[in-house]
């Protein structure tokens, strides 16, 4: 599941060896900054550099509190960081394209 945030980027899958998920980011801080008690570890050979094992209520309640908390009525304008606003356009264009077919 890939979750877009108007502050992190988070890709999230089970884990392989036990019941928890897998929370990964490509940005440093994105993990932290969506779930302040993951221990993140630093991966040099993933694909995702930024990687936590979390339980997957603590996924749930991140979901759900920031759901409760949308506040914006547009997404895009709700990002502040300038990189991160130009890839989520990116996303953004090419998912208009499938949609237009």
């Amino acid at each position: 599941m890939w979750i877009f945030l108007n502050d992190a980027f988070l890709s999230i899958v089970a884990d392989r060896h036990s019941d928890k998920l897998l929370v990964r980011a490509r940005i440093p801080g994105d993990i932290e900054r969506a779930l302040p008690t993951a221990e993140v570890i630093q991966n040099d050979q993933a694909d995702y550099l930024y990687r936590a094992w979390v339980d997957r209520e603590q996924v749930a309640n991140l979901l759900s509190q920031r759901a409760q908390n949308i506040r914006y009525s547009n997404f895009k304008n709700s990002i502040k960081d300038h990189a991160r606003h130009l890839a989520y356009l990116d996303v953004w264009e090419v998912m208009q394209t499938v949609q237009e077919g």
